[in-house]
């Protein structure tokens, strides 16, 4: 890959008492991943040094002041603070809270501006980051706003694609919060980035009941029924390949997801604990919809295993990769896109 084409991929470095920082460091510690993507570490280069010995590595930090100033075979470092960090690991702490958000804010900031290509996020932990500036259940609600456009909640791996059409809501609320409108949009939203991230011309969507068996029929809840069947037909009679909806229970089992390119979930454990349990560490979180190139590994803080030197780089190296598979898929898309209306004669 040549220099000039060298993709410039952001880190926000999440929770500084959890195993983030950690799985940051220990990815570019292998020297091979620069061959991919010039990396930007929103933080401070000094904490990071001392993390560096904590976990016995030897990657060498790169203090920039600009992402623009970002050298291509280094691992750069943008200082967001220059105050000193006590980290005591595995603790909730507010303090390292407000760490994790400047570091985020930085990143999207120049993710805003197209300094960086990519924004791959660390883990943070939702209660000690919550403030003024960030209200937030977490990542994909700030960034949606941050970026603009219509968010969903998709986890991806090579094999498997889950959505989500409620994420981060009490499982009291689901069936008031899931409506035909809400179905459409998220459906929509997931037919776009099937096709101009993942370069699937048709995409084939299943959709997964709100209640046990999709309700029996009526017997065991009205949703299905009333609302995800109705809806399911009006897209499917305007010839999109939506299907369902499907009993939860003995989809993933029977491995009926393989025949479709992505399953959208009516809430956050009917999707997520399915696939966790088949992507074995290596899934990633992707927030389709926005303007602008989102991942992070599908897993949290782990505070149990912060600063033993023990947590699993697999999920963070896999939204590394897949951020740069999606960022120039997206551009391909673009590209082709232009260049067919151009061919119509049409003014762009």
């Amino acid at each position: 890959m040549k220099q000039a084409e060298m993709i410039k991929l952001g880190i926000s470095i999440g929770d500084l008492n959890g195993i983030g920082s950690e799985i940051v460091l220990k990815t570019f510690d292998d020297s091979r991943m620069l061959d991919f993507c010039t990396p930007i570490i929103f933080a401070n280069s000094k904490i990071l040094n001392f993390l560096k010995k904590q976990y016995k590595l030897s990657v060498h930090l790169q203090v920039i002041d600009h992402p623009a100033n970002a050298v291509d075979g280094k691992v750069n470092v943008v200082n967001v603070w220059k105050e000193n960090v006590n980290i005591n690991f595995g603790e909730e702490d507010p303090e390292i809270g407000k760490f994790a958000f400047r570091s985020l804010e930085a990143a999207t900031a120049s993710l805003k501006k197209d300094e960086i290509d990519v924004l791959v996020t660390a883990p943070i932990n939702k209660a000690t980051i919550q403030s003024d500036s960030f209200s937030f259940p977490g990542h994909t609600d700030y960034l949606a706003r941050e970026l603009g456009g219509e968010s969903l909640m998709l986890m991806i791996t090579d094999n498997l694609k889950v959505g989500l059409l409620t994420d981060h809501v009490a499982l009291k609320d689901i069936a008031n919060v899931i409506t035909p409108e809400l179905i459409i949009k998220k459906i929509k939203i997931i037919q776009e980035t099937l096709k101009s991230d993942f370069r699937v011309r048709k995409p084939k969507i299943a959709v997964l009941g709100i209640n046990p068996h999709s309700g029996d029929n009526g017997l065991i809840g009205k949703e299905d029924e009333e609302v995800l069947k109705p809806t399911i037909k009006r897209l499917r009679d305007k010839g999109d390949l939506v299907f369902g909806p499907y009993a939860a229970d003995s989809f993933f089992g029977t491995k009926n997801y393989k025949n479709f390119d992505a399953v959208i979930a009516s809430y956050h454990d009917q999707g997520l604990i399915p696939f966790k349990t088949l992507s074995f560490g290596m899934g990633v979180n992707f927030t389709a919809g926005l303007n602008r190139v989102r991942t992070s590994p599908d897993h949290g803080t782990a505070f149990e295993i912060a600063g033993k030197n023990e947590a699993n780089i697999n999920s963070f190296k896999e939204a590394v990769f897949k951020g740069i598979e999606i960022f120039k898929a997206r551009k391909e898309y673009k590209d082709l896109t232009e260049n067919q209306l151009q061919k119509q004669g049409r003014k762009i």
